[in-house]
């Protein structure tokens, strides 16, 4: 039987809870991080390949991250977006200065 939407009229049902329904836990495996900060598991192993993700600590065979360590990850993010687009708003005046 086919499974369409537009077949069987059944609307979109994501598989994955939005960020809201999440629950506030003291820590979160990297599945639920990933959830909470919209980003694919993938990206999160890509990011700790290049030192950028939080700090996590492990408890048996379980990776968990700490509410704090998400808070200072984000916290670093910000800066870091921040300080990129700072330095490309000073180097495009000077450009424009020197012109």
């Amino acid at each position: 039987m086919a499974c369409r939407r537009e077949v069987t009229g059944r609307g979109f049902r994501p598989s994955v809870k939005p960020a809201a329904e999440t629950p506030n836990f003291d820590a979160y495996s990297v599945d639920q991080f990933c959830r909470r900060h919209s980003i694919s598991v993938a990206m999160f192993y890509k990011m700790r390949a290049q030192g950028l993700a939080p700090v996590e600590f492990k408890v048996g065979t379980r990776t968990l991250i700490s509410r704090e360590s998400a808070a200072a990850w984000r916290a670093e993010r910000e800066l870091t977006t921040r300080g990129a687009r700072h330095q490309h708003e000073t180097q495009v005046a000077e450009e424009t200065a020197a012109t």
